[in-house]
């Protein structure tokens, strides 16, 4: 009759202390207190799957009733060493396995067996998942973990440590075994294929490596299925094309492959978690912390797609990923739930997260640092409209004149529009503006010599110029403005629009700005600026103001624009819509309303006359209708 076959790593499990791969921690610990003869009443191995734990247990059994022990390690082959490794049942030796049976009466049954007599020297209770036993399991253990007979030892071994009772912990030696790192697991893969004689080469040792994860158990199971096979075979990998995709942030590229996986067979949480697994390698790698349980090639792989991911990148597609699986179970298929995930990763730019902001960023200075923008095209950034008209230095600009130009664009035509808020001059803002020019209502017309012109760009800013005081109306007529010569189109009605709320009203004085501030610009074509007013009485005030209000705009736009002043029922009965009819502009709390120049522009009452007669005066178009 044939011998059965036996796996991999069942024939080539560890039998002596020294053969442990990478645990020197616990070999050190344990083979100094056998040969002391300091052995502990209770042991507690925790640690990740197939990293030796009930392997240790099982040497520690072995030397504790080995007939030669020699510097703390078995002989291997006296009969109480044989039948270990044999498998053979022992009177001193008890395993039982705590995740099939975990209940009261499974831990009763044991208990009694422990004060029994034994042929060897020390009876050892190996306890495997030892976190699965149920409450009142754990509870009647702990008295007989506490006080053991003397011969008795008990190794409890579990991958969970954290669901163990603290009261269990307590009573314990507590040694953590680790994960293998990927240089120990492939020289013990190259020597298991050189003893065992299997015809592999360096490829399937970095695949089995891979597939192991840092567990000697799993590595030799997946080097035992690479065997079978006669190698390893290339097989079109799903995660490889989702992951190029990400790289290239192509959605409908990842949905492809995510489609072709599941035809495949693959369920949407094991390839979830497969993604994970890649992006965190890729993190540590960007982070410079490479994750040493991985062979040399996947190490480059990781740190590849880390480069062209990112750190924010990365930390995004973790934190996505890892919503998305803990929403699987939630919903009825997962299948969207990962797809939605994945194309979220894809388009960031749809993304208003914070992490995704950051992910936008981090790509834009990765490809900055590159020299991405060197071969861009540069800009073209259109002037706002004061400065295509030839608005000269003093006048003033900012961020918010693109804003004003989009809404000058979406205006309506001229006979539909109401004429845009003024825009508010606070104290805190007028200090840093251009000072303002002085302009003589009496004599705005009057030739004068050409205005100064605006000094060339240079490279460095221009310091700001102190803001100057206002001139009184009485110094304004002494000194004639001097005004633009030269033709020109006129200004177009959007570009009065927005110079108008800016900069042409804090031109005029007080009780010009006053009256003039209720009217709107309606249409700009021909020899003159059309200005809409509300009434007739209003526009034959506002014809004796109008020499000012064209020298303001003079000077703003640097070339004469004559003023037609006309009333609302002019341009057209109903031509305003009641929604955007001109409004009282609220003031604000810190809006500079007090002027100390325009005092002087204040008229003394006449010293004789009805206060009627006053009153019809000063408001024209006024009629009396009962001076009693």
């Amino acid at each position: 009759m044939a011998k059965a076959y036996q796996s991999l790593y069942r024939r080539y499990r560890s039998r002596r202390f020294s053969e442990l791969l990478g645990q020197d921690h616990v070999v050190r610990a344990l083979r100094t207190a056998v040969a002391g003869d300091r052995v502990g009443h209770a042991y507690l191995f925790s640690g990740p799957r197939g990293t030796g734990k009930t392997s240790t247990a099982r040497i520690l059994a072995k030397v504790l009733n080995c007939e030669k022990p020699d510097g703390g390690e078995p002989c291997g082959v006296c009969p109480n060493c044989i039948a270990v490794e044999e498998g053979r049942i022992v009177d001193w030796l008890l395993e039982l396995d705590a995740a099939s049976n975990n209940g009261v009466a499974n831990i009763r049954e044991l208990i009694e067996r422990i004060p029994l007599g034994t042929s060897g020297n020390r009876k050892v209770v190996i306890l495997d998942e030892v976190h699965m036993l149920s409450t009142g399991a754990a509870n009647a253990l702990l008295k007989s973990l506490e006080e053991p007979p003397s011969h008795v030892v008990f190794i409890l071994a579990t991958t969970d440590p954290q669901k163990v009772l603290s009261t269990i912990r307590s009573r314990t030696q507590h040694f953590e075994f680790h994960l293998l790192p990927a240089d120990v697991l492939s020289a013990h893969v190259r020597h298991v294929i050189a003893d065992a004689g299997l015809a592999l080469g360096d490829d399937a040792v970095d695949h089995v490596v891979r597939m192991g994860g840092g567990s000697a158990r799993d590595t030799l199971s997946a080097l035992d299925q690479v065997s079978a096979m006669g190698g390893v075979v290339e097989q079109a990998q799903p995660v490889e094309a989702i992951l190029t995709a990400l790289r290239a942030h192509d959605a409908g590229g990842v949905l492809v492959a995510v489609a072709d996986a599941t035809d495949a067979g693959r369920d949407p949480r094991a390839l979830g978690e497969v993604l994970i697994g890649r992006l965190r390698a890729a993190f540590l790698a960007v982070m410079g912390a490479p994750d040493r349980h991985l062979p040399g090639p996947d190490l480059e792989q990781a740190a590849a797609l880390g480069a062209d991911l990112g750190a924010a990148g990365l930390t995004r597609a973790l934190e996505v990923l890892g919503e998305a699986l803990v929403e699987l179970a939630k919903k009825p298929d997962p299948r969207i739930v990962l797809e939605v995930a994945l194309v979220r990763l894809c388009r960031p730019d749809a993304d208003r997260s914070l992490d995704a902001l950051m992910d936008r960023v981090e790509r834009l200075e990765r490809a900055l640092a590159e020299g991405g923008a060197s071969s861009a095209p540069a800009a073209t950034v259109a002037p706002p409209p004061s400065a295509a008209a030839g608005t000269p230095p003093g006048a003033r600009s900012g961020p918010a004149d693109s804003a004003r130009a989009e809404l000058a664009k979406a205006a309506p035509d001229a006979g539909g529009t109401a004429r845009p808020a003024r825009a508010r001059v606070t104290k805190a803002t007028s200090a840093t503006t251009a000072p303002r020019a002085t302009i003589a209502p009496s004599s705005a017309a009057a030739p004068g010599p050409p205005p100064a012109q605006a000094a060339p760009p240079r490279s460095e800013p221009a310091p700001t110029p102190a803001p100057a005081s206002r001139p009184t109306p009485a110094a304004a007529k002494a000194a004639p403005a001097a005004a633009p010569t030269g033709g020109g189109a006129l200004p177009t009605r959007e570009e009065l629009t927005l110079a108008w709320g800016d900069a042409v009203l804090d031109l005029l004085t007080r009780g010009t700005r006053a009256i003039f501030s209720t009217g709107r610009f309606v249409e700009s074509a021909g020899k003159a600026a059309v200005f809409a007013l509300a009434n007739a009485p209003t526009r034959d005030h506002c014809e004796k103001k109008r020499p000012e209000v064209e020298a303001a705009l003079a000077s703003h736009f640097g070339r004469p624009v004559p003023l037609r002043l006309v009333t609302d029922s002019e341009v057209g009965a109903g031509s305003i819509p009641a929604a955007v009819a001109p409004v009282a502009t609220p003031v604000s709390v810190d809006e500079e309303v007090v002027d100390v120049g325009d005092v002087a522009d204040l008229e003394d009452a006449p010293p004789e006359g009805s206060g009627a007669q006053r009153l019809t005066e000063a408001f024209p178009g006024a009629e009396l209708v009962d001076e009693a």
